[in-house]
């Protein structure tokens, strides 16, 4: 694609990398074929190449972002399937994720999108203050139909009908390993997910201390920054990413760390982009070789080889994250390592198309966002389940909300098949 920035435009390195992306684009449309808003919406400008487009007339034009270019921006999900698709390399997630940025510089959105987009990079970051939200949003549940807003809705939706209790694994500590020490490996243990779901964290470091890995929950380590990044909040999103990066350099440092190991596959795709986020910043070489190290979870069970298990009689359905096939180009792993630990695995049709959950995607569009819900569980029924399995935490809640199927993390079938506990939603808890 040809482009015409200007000297000036180029000097900032934000600016510079877009042009980079833009140039690699050809015009091909393959991201068409496998871009979900675009198969629900049938618009041009709801598919990648289309976006493309407004984004290059927006930047090389330096004028304010307009309301055209935001809602179709705006109807991204990220999800990465247009990198996987695209035969030239287009790297999509920075263009879009400079877009982002870019109109919350210079958009000023309507009252209600900025009271939302503040209340939600204000709450789900911080466990404690979401588990207060969770808790209202349960209690405000049964007058969700009250609502005229689709978008308070969706939130109240989101409540879980038990809220977990609080797990101190979640505090800074370490935990040793049984037998002989194979690796030290620093748990990232999220946000959303410490509120959601604590058995996910719980069970992966049964799993790991298991197999040999010290697990270490470095103090100072919190939220991957994904939330508000995606947001186009690049202050806070960096404040959350150099806290994480001065936290795990430290255990680096000192006791030293094979690897950063992360359970939500969103939050993966992020931590492994530090190197570039932080590019021109004092951190830059911290912020690589963190990026460096981080490793999902599935990565590290790999390294550390999982037992071969007895067939369980269990018919697992597998949902590919985006965030895990797209971004980090993980595909095969999960599977193997739940075929090897004895459960039968099948894949639900057009699995690479997202569920809708992208992040906070399902509470700021969630008519899109319901319409890939239910194509997403229509297929993964058509696969008569026992369970469905998955690798991050915003997939679970999408797709657990849409079903009755138990849904669980991957890493809760892997501990149980070694020796851990049936996982509470197979008990039915």
């Amino acid at each position: 694609m040809q482009t015409h920035f200007t000297p000036e435009q180029l000097a900032d390195p934000a600016t510079k990398r877009s042009n980079e992306v833009l140039r690699a684009c050809v015009h091909c449309g393959f991201c068409t074929a496998t871009c979900p808003t675009y198969a629900v919406l049938g618009d041009e400008l709801d598919s990648p190449r289309g976006r493309i487009y407004l984004i290059k007339d927006m930047l090389e034009s330096g004028r304010p972002a307009d309301a055209r270019t935001v809602k179709h921006i705006d109807r991204c999900l990220s999800c990465l399937a247009c990198m996987t698709t695209c035969p030239s390399g287009v790297h999509y997630m920075h263009l879009v994720d400079h877009a982002r940025e870019y109109i919350e510089q210079t958009y000023k959105r309507p009252l209600s999108d900025r009271m939302l987009r503040w209340v939600l990079a204000r709450i789900l970051p911080y466990p404690t203050r979401f588990r207060l939200a969770l808790l209202g949003a349960k209690i405000g549940r049964p007058f969700a139909f009250l609502m005229p807003d689709a978008r308070l809705r969706a939130m109240l939706d989101m409540a879980p009908k038990h809220i977990p209790p609080v797990s101190r694994n979640d505090d800074p500590q370490s935990f040793a390993p049984q037998g002989k020490r194979r690796m030290r490996v620093a748990l990232m243990t999220g946000c959303a997910q410490r509120a959601l779901n604590t058995d996910i964290n719980d069970a992966t470091i049964r799993l790991l201390t298991r197999l040999g890995a010290e697990v270490v929950v470095a103090k100072g380590a919190g939220c991957c920054g994904a939330l508000t990044h995606h947001m186009g909040k690049t202050a806070e999103s960096h404040a959350s990413a150099a806290a994480n990066i001065r936290a795990w350099r430290a255990e680096m440092t000192g006791a030293g760390l094979d690897a950063v190991v992360i359970n939500t596959s969103g939050c993966g795709t992020t931590v492994k982009d530090y190197g570039h986020m932080f590019r021109n910043d004092p951190l830059a070489e911290d912020a690589a070789t963190i990026a460096g190290i981080a490793m999902d979870v599935s990565e590290v069970l790999v390294k550390l080889g999982l037992p071969e298990g007895a067939p369980r009689g269990m018919r697992v359905a597998y949902h590919a994250a985006c965030s895990l096939q797209h971004g980090q180009k993980i595909k095969s792993h999960p599977k193997d390592l739940l075929k090897a630990a004895g459960f039968e695995v099948v894949e639900p049709a057009d699995s690479h198309l997202c569920c809708g959950s992208a992040g906070t995607y399902n509470l700021m569009q969630p008519e899109i966002s319901g319409q890939l819900k239910a194509r997403k569980v229509a297929t993964l029924e058509a696969k008569a389940p026992d369970v469905i399995a998955a690798g991050n935490i915003g997939c679970m809640m999408q797709i657990g909300g849409g079903t009755q199927v138990p849904v669980v993390h991957t890493v809760e079938l892997l501990d149980w098949a070694t020796g851990g506990p049936k996982p509470p939603a197979l008990r039915g808890d």
